[in-house]
């Protein structure tokens, strides 16, 4: 196969544009209980691993708050630097299949107008890292199709082992992979001793977050549970979630990841890597069948694109046109219009409310007290908003027995008396007295989340504990869902 030069010029004026465009919205007010999760979990409670998540996004949310404390270009930065450098690795792809300049190029845009990664560019989550991630993998995988170069096998070991510390879609990845190369071929690859001490790298380097699962009872498990019922509750099945996760990628992306499955089904030209094609129709039945949620696809989605945009070069060598700027114009708009909403998506009004409102009510506290008084918040959304305040603001870290949170140590046992953020009525029975003091009523631009998020907010002093906290937490947190 004869290989193009890399399009470095326009990709990287592609990438560079997309980064720009997200770094300029990283530095508008916003605040997403995803990313001040992130920050949550980095500033008050890293380590090995968490209910849902891995360590790496925490820890780069740590050290960028450290770098910059409260600076939200500088929190972005990981995930705008991902989303540029998924760019870039399509369009090598496109190249490592035999794209030309113009494939690569369109490759490229395919990846950079997808609409749900217009969306989260420029949030710090670990699904803003992860299209990169795969794509890398792709990557390799693809590039040891061309060159039977088996130090790529270790390298891809390692970056699975990097992927999985982010989340841990990735080992689903590696077992669809292997089971695909098994059904499809090439099977060659299943014969290399590489391979295998890839695998182990890989699950050497996975093995602190998954040590953490083992000896917490796998709360991973119970956390699917609870996401498989908000997908109840906001879409009201599991075909319409898939529906939405092929919905927002976008029309350039989603038509060459069409041209790509057809070309891996029909051409023998891609013999080697109709592997691929089973791994999509396995991996989008597990999001099926798991009741995952609709971004799980979108790191899915870039081997296709790389395909798709070099299959219509061939059939632009053989004689049959077709224009693509018309859908390439379409995609640019689409993309554009998410990277405008999602200033709507992650409006900071009502969590700029709720925290003010807190802090106004801890502040009123007599300062006798005020140290006896521990901050707590359900949902968990609440607590991260106020977890991820600036310090100058006075707010102590806030505890909650909501989803993660429930696994993070209780307040200090001094603290006989709460201030409380949100619906008290599974706490009464611990205190004596309940007393509102403040209410919030300042709903989100996208509505209650599914449920995940009250229309209206009461904030709470609860008095009189009777029973020790560790004693209080084993009975209110939500997860595990059931005793291990």
């Amino acid at each position: 196969m004869e290989i193009s030069r890399p399009a470095w010029a326009p990709v990287s004026v592609i990438a560079a544009a997309v980064a720009a465009a997200h770094l300029v919205l990283a530095a508008v007010p916003r605040r997403w209980f995803d990313e001040d999760l992130m920050l949550t979990i980095g500033r008050h409670h890293l380590d090995w691993g968490a209910v849902d998540q891995p360590p790496l996004t925490p820890l780069l949310a740590r050290v960028a708050d450290a770098v910059a404390p409260g600076n939200q270009v500088v929190l972005a930065f990981p995930a705008v630097l991902a989303t540029a450098a998924a760019i870039v690795l399509v369009a090598l792809m496109a190249r490592e299949l035999g794209g030309d300049r113009r494939a690569q190029v369109l490759a490229a845009s395919g990846q950079a107008t997808c609409v749900a990664a217009a969306q989260f560019g420029h949030w710090l989550t670990p699904y803003t890292l992860e299209p990169a991630l795969w794509a890398g993998l792709f990557w390799l995988l693809l590039r040891w199709i061309r060159l039977r170069d088996d130090r790529l096998l270790v390298v891809f070991g390692a970056l699975a082992g990097i992927t999985a510390q982010t989340r841990f879609q990735v080992l689903a990845l590696g077992i669809v992979l292997l089971a695909a190369v098994g059904l499809a071929g090439p099977r060659e690859l299943l014969r290399r001793p590489l391979l295998w001490a890839g695998v182990v790298l890989a699950l050497l380097i996975a093995a602190p977050t998954l040590g953490w699962q083992a000896v917490h009872g796998w709360p991973q498990a119970d956390m699917a549970q609870v996401v498989a019922g908000e997908n109840e509750l906001i879409y009201g099945g599991r075909l319409l979630v898939v529906l939405h996760g092929v919905a927002v990628t976008g029309p350039l992306t989603l038509g060459l990841a069409v041209c790509g499955l057809v070309a891996l089904c029909r051409e023998e030209r891609w013999r080697e890597h109709r592997f691929l094609a089973v791994v999509f129709v396995l991996l989008v039945a597990a999001v099926v069948l798991g009741s995952g949620r609709h971004y799980y696809l979108i790191p899915l989605w870039s081997p296709y694109v790389a395909i798709g945009a070099v299959a219509l070069q061939h059939r632009r060598e053989a004689g049959a046109r077709r224009r693509a700027w018309p859908v390439v114009a379409l995609s640019a708009v689409l993309a554009a219009g998410a990277l405008a909403f999602t200033s709507v998506m992650a409006s900071p009004r009502f969590a700029d409310e709720l925290v003010t409102a807190t802090a106004r009510a801890y502040a009123d506290i007599p300062a006798e007290q005020r140290a006896r008084t521990a901050l707590v918040a359900t949902p968990y959304v609440h607590a991260t908003y106020l977890d991820a305040v600036p310090p100058e603001l006075g707010l102590p870290p806030a505890a909650s027995t909501n989803r993660a949170y429930g696994w993070f140590p209780p307040p200090p046992e001094h603290q006989d008396r709460m201030l409380f953020v949100g619906d008290p009525a599974r706490l009464r029975p611990w205190f004596t007295e309940a007393r509102p003091v403040a209410v919030v009523d300042a709903p989100t631009p996208l509505g209650t989340y599914g449920g995940l998020v009250p229309e209206r907010t009461t904030i709470w002093q609860l008095t009189g504990r009777t029973a020790p906290w560790p004693a209080l937490w084993q009975d209110l947190r939500d997860l595990p869902l059931t005793p291990h």
